[in-house]
């Protein structure tokens, strides 16, 4: 056995917790952060944890389908009113999106073991391998230019195009990462067509729902796609819009083409969980339950969702403003932006300037301070990193 590679990020970890330097910059893990630097665990969450310590019954085992009211509570979240209907798309908990995303993969393999899984690079770089680990055949395109930070539409449409009848296209949700760059409703709706009318099967992976826009807007891509195709996995994450990270929340929704097929469809994911993960954890779903199911939670929840959305876009709008030629990163979404840096650019950034993001360039605007916004800018000029220079 060799040893393997250390994780890029847990690296990034290490290095920004052994630097002694007080005004340095972790743009690098994937986490909300308020103007003070913090991951604060939301107000609803709080309440609902209170009201968890009082009430909660038992720590009895949930089932292998987890808790369905979660499940079925976030359905009018992420499909709109009324939709979602649980006897055509059976819901399962999961350990987090990355469970949600196994899980799929575990089932897409079982159905059809020579479907080819279709991804837009770059993308979030734990994706291929969960894909591969289930022995799927990963068939990669060209997403973005980093270069002139711009979503490649004709060349994912020419490659979707090359896709066969039972093939898989992995899509991001909204708030794309690493880019930032999301599809617009145009986009969506060529996209659900092409997938329709050759018989494609998307795969969504909705992780920072309300982070973009809105808890609406950002499901608008999802619920335009799910409209227009018989069958659709969604990978679903609570770990984010609910600040649930080390919970590991999560859910998977599959979309079928009949009630028949819907039950066969939640009976494989059982077995699939079953030695997966065999029962998933309670407390995270215990937590979107509790605020779910109480309007006064709910509501102060969305607001807080709302509270991080704006904070994130503040931030882009100051890199934008103190760079004129990174004004698109003021029309991205969500929490990540992937410059087009070198591996030396990104070493330079860190030890001349103690600003820390990933190797590929990726980084987390929401690490980032309003006032911080020039400092970044300079620190890119200095190294020859701003476009243009």
């Amino acid at each position: 056995m060799k040893p393997m590679p250390a994780d890029p990020l847990l690296q990034i970890i290490a290095a920004h917790r052994a630097d002694t330097r007080s005004d340095k910059i972790d743009l690098g893990v994937g986490v909300f952060r308020d103007e003070a630097g913090g991951t604060p665990i939301l107000r609803a969450v709080k309440a609902a944890e209170r009201y968890l310590v009082a009430n909660q019954p038992t720590k009895g085992y949930l089932g292998i389908e987890g808790d369905p009211v979660f499940t079925d509570l976030l359905r009018p979240i992420i499909f709109g009113k009324n939709g979602g209907d649980a006897s055509l798309v059976p819901g399962i908990q999961t350990p987090g999106g990355g469970g949600a995303l196994r899980l799929g993969g575990e089932l897409i393999a079982t159905a059809r073991p020579d479907a080819k899984l279709w991804l837009g690079t770059p993308s979030w770089p734990n994706h291929r391998p969960i894909f591969e680990a289930v022995k799927l055949e990963v068939r990669e395109y060209r997403f973005a230019d980093l270069t002139t930070q711009t979503l490649l539409f004709d060349e994912m449409m020419a490659a979707l195009r090359q896709a066969s009848a039972g093939d898989v296209v992995l899509l991001h949700g909204c708030c794309h990462n690493p880019t930032g760059l999301d599809l617009n409703h145009d986009q969506w709706r060529e996209v659900a067509d092409l997938c329709s009318a050759n018989g494609l099967i998307p795969f969504v992976d909705l992780a920072y729902q309300g982070l973009g826009e809105s808890l609406e807007a950002d499901a608008m891509g999802l619920r335009t796609i799910f409209e227009r195709v018989p069958e659709l996995l969604l990978a679903y994450s609570c770990d984010k819009n609910f600040g649930l990270y080390r919970e590991r929340t999560g859910a998977l929704y599959v979309k079928a083409s009949s009630a028949d097929l819907a039950r066969n469809v939640a009976s494989n994911l059982a077995v699939h969980a079953r030695v997966s993960w065999s029962m998933p954890p309670d407390h995270g779903a215990a937590v979107v339950r509790a605020i779910l199911e109480q309007p006064e939670l709910e509501a102060d929840w969305q607001a807080e969702v709302a509270e991080m959305g704006q904070r994130i876009r503040a931030v882009r709008r100051a890199i934008a403003s103190a760079a004129p030629s990174l004004s698109a990163i003021a029309h991205e979404y969500g929490l990540f932006s992937n410059l087009a840096v070198s591996r030396e650019q990104v070493d330079a950034l860190r030890t001349e300037h103690g600003i820390y993001i990933a190797p590929s360039g990726r980084m987390n605007v929401a690490g980032l301070k309003v006032e911080d916004a020039p400092r970044l800018v300079a620190a890119l000029d200095a190294i020859g990193a701003l476009p243009g220079a």
